[in-house]
C-alpha cells in the first residue's frame, strides 16, 4: 500500500501560486514605484521640494486631493444605496440600471470627458440650464468633481453589493422583533456589517480618483491655479522632458495617497475588531 502524501498546506500549489503572485506583483505594483523612487533618489530630496514647493503644484494637488475625496465620500454614500435597492429590491428595468453601473468601467475615460463635457458645458443640455440659472459646471471644479463621481460610483457599488445580498432578511425581522426601529436596525445592525466593504469601496474610488486624467482634462478647463490637476501637471513634465520634475510630483502623490490609504485602512481594522466584540 503506498504511503499517503501529506501537504502541509491546505491549498494545492501553494508555492507555485505565491511565486506567480509575487512576480506579478513585482511587474505591476513594486518596479514602477521602485523605479519612480529611484528617480526621485537620483534627483535628491531638495530638488524634490523645490518643485513641489511652488505655488502652481500645491493648488494642483489640494485641487485633486480634495475634489477626489468629496467624490469618494459622495459615491460611499449614494454608491451604497444604489447597491443596496439593486440587491434588494425588485422593479422594471432594473437589470438595465445594474448595467448602467458599469458602464464607466467599459467607457474609455477621454470619451467619457468630452460626453461630459458637452452635457454640462454652457451650450450643452445640462450646462445651459445651469448658465439660465447665472452658474456654471465645466471649466470649473464642480465639473471635475462631477467626472470624478463618474468613475468612482461602480468601485463602492460593486463592493458592497455582495455583502448587502448575503445579509439575511431575517436579521432585521429579529431586531424588528426586539423593538428596535428602522433607523436603530440600519444603525446598529446593518451598517456594522456594510462598514468594511463601504471602506474597501471607498479606498477604491479614492484612488481611481486621485490618479484620474482623461475624463477630467476636457471639462477641467486646465487653468493654473484653479482647476489644474496633479496628474496634468505630470504630463506637462513629460512633455518638457523634465523626468526629475514630473517624478517629483508623482512622489508626492504618492506619500500622499499612501496616508490616506493607510488611515482607510486602519479604520477598516478597526471596524472589523467592532464587529467581531458585538
Amino acid at each position: 500500500m503506498p504511503a499517503l502524501r501529506i501537504q502541509n498546506s491546505p491549498m494545492p500549489g501553494f508555492a507555485l501560486g505565491m511565486g506567480i503572485t509575487l512576480t506579478m506583483l513585482s511587474l505591476i505594483v513594486i518596479l514602477p514605484v521602485g523605479a519612480l523612487l529611484a528617480q526621485g533618489a537620483s534627483y535628491g530630496a531638495e530638488g524634490i521640494w523645490k518643485t513641489v514647493n511652488t505655488p502652481r503644484v500645491w493648488a494642483a494637488l489640494y485641487l485633486s486631493f480634495r475634489l477626489a475625496f468629496f467624490a469618494a465620500l459622495f459615491n460611499l454614500v449614494f454608491g451604497t444605496l444604489l447597491a443596496w435597492v439593486l440587491a434588494r429590491y425588485r422593479f422594471a428595468g432594473r437589470r438595465l440600471v445594474d448595467a448602467l453601473v458599469d458602464l464607466p468601467f467599459a467607457l474609455p475615460t477621454a470619451v467619457a470627458g468630452i460626453a461630459l463635457t458637452a452635457l454640462y458645458a454652457p451650450n450643452g443640455v445640462l450646462g445651459g440650464i445651469a448658465k439660465a440659472l447665472g452658474g456654471k459646471i465645466a471649466y470649473t471644479p464642480s465639473g471635475i468633481l462631477i467626472a470624478l463621481i463618474f468613475v468612482g460610483l461602480p468601485f463602492v457599488t460593486r463592493t458592497v453589493q455582495p455583502v448587502i445580498a448575503e445579509i439575511e432578511q431575517e436579521v432585521e425581522e429579529a431586531s424588528a422583533t426586539l423593538g428596535a426601529g428602522r433607523f436603530h436596525t440600519l444603525r446598529r445592525v446593518i451598517l456594522p456589517m456594510l462598514m468594511p466593504a463601504a471602506l474597501t469601496g471607498f479606498a477604491l474610488s479614492l484612488a481611481r480618483a486621485v490618479g484620474e486624467y482623461g475624463s477630467v482634462i476636457f471639462i477641467a478647463g486646465n487653468l493654473p491655479l484653479k482647476t489644474e490637476i496633479a496628474p496634468l501637471l505630470i504630463v506637462i513634465k513629460l512633455e518638457e522632458f523634465d523626468y526629475d520634475g514630473a517624478a517629483a510630483i508623482g512622489i508626492a502623490m504618492l506619500l500622499i495617497s499612501f496616508t490616506m490609504l493607510l488611515v482607510i485602512n486602519l479604520i477598516q481594522i478597526w471596524s472589523r475588531r467592532r464587529i467581531g466584540h458585538v
